[in-house]
């Protein structure tokens, strides 16, 4: 049997795909087409599989929000905004109208847990405190 090597194409990925279902809000950059819901098929940290019924064109520039996985992220599920372009649109579900798109992120921002907040005057015990009169 003899195998060539363009038979195999190398797996040009540089981080993990998880098969992750979740639920994500696409928006279109500069477009009047309002913001839609779509849910992931595999996600990382560099992009995102997803299908949806909303047609979207290769190239174009899209922020997905969704929450991302410990899985993926290796921390606690926070909420992500992720800007970056399509880089496929395939046939996904043809009965149901859906279509695959590919997205590779350039950029993310990542919401933190936000700490508890305690009430006007409280101290916080895990803050060392300052004495009187040493400087701040």
């Amino acid at each position: 049997m003899n195998i060539f090597s363009d038979d195999l194409a190398p797996d040009r990925r540089l981080s993990h795909r998880h098969s992750v279902r979740t639920a994500l809000r696409v928006r279109v950059w500069n477009s009047a087409q309002p913001e839609h819901r779509a849910e992931s098929v595999n996600v990382s940290l560099r992009g995102i599989y997803f299908n949806t019924k909303t047609p979207l064109c290769e190239g174009e520039i899209v922020e997905v929000l969704l929450k991302m996985p410990e899985e993926v992220s290796g921390e606690e599920t926070t909420e992500w905004r992720c800007t970056g372009h399509v880089v496929r649109v395939e046939p996904f579900d043809s009965t149901k109208g859906k279509l695959g798109v590919g997205v590779q992120f350039y950029c993310y921002e990542a919401a933190r847990p936000e700490q508890a907040r305690l009430p006007l005057g409280a101290v916080d015990r895990r803050l060392p405190q300052l004495r009187s009169g040493e400087a701040r």
